[in-house]
């Protein structure tokens, strides 16, 4: 294991001008004393690891050292063949370039892995649309692609409502969620970042205007933090349940998970039948009453009043529909 972490080392030195401890340790998954035993082991094998101090310095190899370990092995790849997902560079029209990309990489594996490409798609595909949907692609979803991949500004014409806004955005990264284009993008105007649908574009103009890139902006964590505080957001509602034990283990197919382990974390001791009494954020009423129709006689709605009724009222027509 050492052994591997040693040559991930110096493939990362080898890859950038420096790096400091703290980043070799982040991207080893060590510690930064780690990191200067490592260096030290790599320096006596006769690898020319230069170790700079100060607040500025870092770990740097001297004189252009370059390794050989650069072969792959099946494992890893596999794993570089999974690495693009077809449908999603078709929809930003880059499928021809990757297409290219694939067919050098696989001239380039040593023949015993040239099968790898085949042997990875018959084993892993991803479907990224949602169930029951019908998944269209944005029509400005490839000029807005080639921004990002440029870091050129874009002036876009977005709707909101009823109204169509135009911003000047800097396009930082594409997510796709669920079937669903989203751009990041930091709004020229006050320097803050933004989502936006790609579907709600009516317009985009790329210029040649090129903006320098946040190097500390982390996509996969911006796209966490802000899908968290939407999920906060739209919950502005609560609704008192009790649930049987069966209604437990379902309440997370029927309502958002994290609200549901949010409720059941504080949810009080069951009573004697094994039912328990939850406080559960919702969206609305309306939503809520939609959610947990599905779990039946399992749930008992408490609170709000209007709620209770509606259940109530759906128990009425109900019985007399199955009425002998």
């Amino acid at each position: 294991m050492r052994a591997a972490r040693l040559i991930k080392m110096v493939l990362l030195l080898q890859s950038r001008p420096s790096m400091t401890a703290a980043e070799l340790a982040r991207e080893l998954e060590v510690s930064e004393r780690t990191v200067t035993r490592d260096a030290q082991a790599l320096s006596e094998a006769g690898v020319p690891v230069y170790a700079e101090r100060g607040r500025t310095g870092g770990y740097r190899l001297v004189g252009g050292y370059r390794t050989r370990l650069t072969g792959l092995a099946r494992g890893e790849a596999e794993a570089l063949f999974l690495s693009g997902v077809p449908g999603a560079l078709r929809e930003m029209g880059l499928e021809d370039a990757a297409s290219a990309a694939r067919l050098k990489v696989s001239a380039a594996l040593l023949p015993s892995l040239r099968d790898a490409s085949r042997t990875a798609a018959q084993r892993f595909h991803l479907d990224a649309p949602a169930w029951f949907t019908e998944p269209t692609t944005p029509r400005l979803l490839p000029a807005v692609a080639d921004a990002v991949w440029d870091d050129r500004r874009i002036t876009a014409c977005y709707r909101r409502g009823e109204d169509v806004v135009e911003r000047a955005l800097e396009p930082y990264g594409l997510v796709l969620k669920a079937g669903v284009w989203y751009l990041c993008a930091r709004v020229a105007e006050h320097g803050s970042f933004r989502v936006y649908r790609i579907d709600r574009f009516t317009a985009v103009n790329a210029g040649e205007d090129r903006f320098e890139r946040d190097e500390e902006f982390d996509l996969p964590a911006f796209w966490a933090e802000r899908a968290e505080e939407f999920a906060r957001s739209i919950l502005r509602a609560e609704v008192v349940v009790r649930l049987s034990a069966d209604g437990v283990r379902r309440l997370a197919y029927a309502v958002d998970p994290a609200s549901a382990r949010q409720a059941l974390t504080t949810a009080g001791v069951p009573d004697e039948r094994g039912w328990v009494t939850v406080t559960l954020p919702v969206e609305s009423e309306e939503v809520a009453h939609t959610q947990l129709t599905g779990l039946g006689p399992e749930v008992e709605v408490l609170s709000p009043e209007g709620l209770r009724a509606r259940f109530a009222g759906d128990a009425t027509r109900l019985a007399e529909l199955y009425s002998p």
